[in-house]
């Protein structure tokens, strides 16, 4: 079988993008709470979003429904930490009680320290250009640490950092908006990366023992046009090759191997390396589609042919990615793979007979699903794949329009529904991943 019987099906969100509640019970903002304004499609907000910091119990009862057996959520840095050393004991409880709720319903839980929604209090020191940065991570994360003891097991310190600094400080796409010199923005990669170190570390003091830690970058890949050896090492060459802020080697040389790319020469110092090369339990990757197949860039790709399939955001339906990802990945880092995510957003909506029909969703899962089940069966150990989304939310500044959930969110009444997806999901993971072939 190609999927262990431990394997790790579950689903994932972030909490900006579905907790709501932005300024109750003593959070404060994030830059995603105050710097949206003139950013966001349709003037949009994440301010009440899924509403799932008051309804979560019912959002885990669904999650139950479906047979999950591990859901990755992140934890809000200003709900926790609405000022500097400041702990918040009611935003604490909530992640307390949420993680405690998972374990009762026999769903594993997995906390993603952060996920881009920095507290205004520290964007205003600086953000991830504050020397301080680090500090405050590491202060924030022992808080965590501390509260979940022995509770949660799998950890992932960071969430994309291509994006929040790619997107945040370097295009101005994503909060905060920036548009920093490129020759400024290694500072703050080194900040980062300083940050992950110290978490990790922080993490093995506080959370217990036999914990599980890792993080979640994003992870463009290119795939090849054939399988001859030629064409393979090629894409495996322009897959890490360290040519901006998006690639794979930046992120993860340093902190896997303890290695310094040519982008950080001259900025990553060896006593930063003793702080950032910290052993990791798994790589894990979130993983959309194949970058060669991708001309969002407006550039003319000649590999891109009329009526490629696209998701409702534009991006090329490429399920041969996930297989190359895994095997890359796992090739140059030599630790257990998990997809933190994977998933297509879509135009879904509720239909006259009160359901959500979503067959591309269904047919996406499954190619991609068949292409991991691949790298299973070459013996690269794929601990677990996590569908992005478990439920349609607050898609950053695209607003509310792509949706990627498995529970479609009416964001008027906040009634879920269980689309079709969901349903298809829940026979993959109760048949272990036989269902993808009857």
């Amino acid at each position: 079988m190609a999927f262990s019987k431990d394997f790790l099906w579950g689903a994932a969100s972030a909490a900006h993008q579905v907790e709501g509640a932005w300024d109750e019970d003593g959070k404060t903002a994030g830059i995603w709470d105050a710097l949206c304004p003139g950013h966001i499609a349709h003037h949009e907000t994440g301010h009440t979003a899924c509403d799932h910091y008051h309804r979560f119990r019912e959002d885990i009862a669904l999650m139950k429904q479906l047979g999950l057996k591990a859901y990755r959520f992140s934890v809000s840095w200003p709900r926790v930490m609405p000022r500097p050393h400041e702990v918040n004991a009611k935003g604490l409880q909530f992640y307390v009680d949420l993680v405690d709720a998972l374990n009762e319903a026999g769903i594993i839980p997995m906390c993603t320290v952060f996920h881009w929604n920095l507290p205004m209090w520290l964007y205003d020191m600086g953000g991830w250009f504050c020397p301080e940065a680090p500090a405050y991570f590491e202060e924030y994360t022992r808080v965590l640490g501390k509260a979940l003891k022995g509770k949660v097991k799998y950890w992932f310190t960071i969430n994309e950092p291509q994006c929040f600094i790619g997107l945040g400080y370097e295009s101005g796409h994503h909060a905060p908006f920036l548009q920093t010199p490129p020759e400024k923005i290694p500072e703050a990669i080194r900040i980062v990366m300083l940050a992950h170190g110290r978490a990790a570390k922080a993490l093995r003091e506080t959370a217990g023992e036999q914990l599980k830690i890792g993080y979640a970058p994003t992870s463009g890949v290119f795939t090849p046009d054939n399988e001859t050896p030629e064409a393979i090492e090629d894409a495996r060459q322009k897959t890490f090759a360290t040519l901006g802020t998006f690639s794979n080697a930046l992120w993860a040389d340093p902190l896997i191997l303890g290695t310094i790319p040519d982008m950080m020469q001259g900025v990553l110092s060896a006593e930063d390396m003793e702080i950032i090369h910290q052993p990791l339990d798994f790589y894990a990757f979130n993983i959309y589609q194949s970058v060669n197949l991708n001309d969002r860039d407006g550039k003319l790709n000649p590999r891109v042919w009329p009526g490629l399939p696209r998701t409702a955001l534009g991006w090329p339906v490429t399920p041969e990615c996930i297989y190359w990802s895994a095997r890359f990945h796992y090739e140059r880092y030599g630790l257990p793979i998990i997809i933190s995510e994977n998933g297509m957003a879509n135009t879904d909506f509720e239909m006259l007979d009160g359901k959500v029909h979503d067959p591309q969703r269904i047919d996406y899962v499954h190619r991609h699903l068949l292409q991991l089940e691949r790298a299973a069966n070459e013996g690269i150990p794929v601990a677990g794949y996590l569908y992005w989304s478990i439920m349609d939310n607050f898609e950053w500044a695209q607003g509310y329009d792509p949706r990627f959930g498995l529970i479609y969110v009416d964001y008027r009444t906040q009634k879920r529904i269980l689309k079709d997806s969901a349903y298809d999901y829940a026979e993959i993971i109760r048949t272990n991943g036989e269902s993808l072939h009857s």
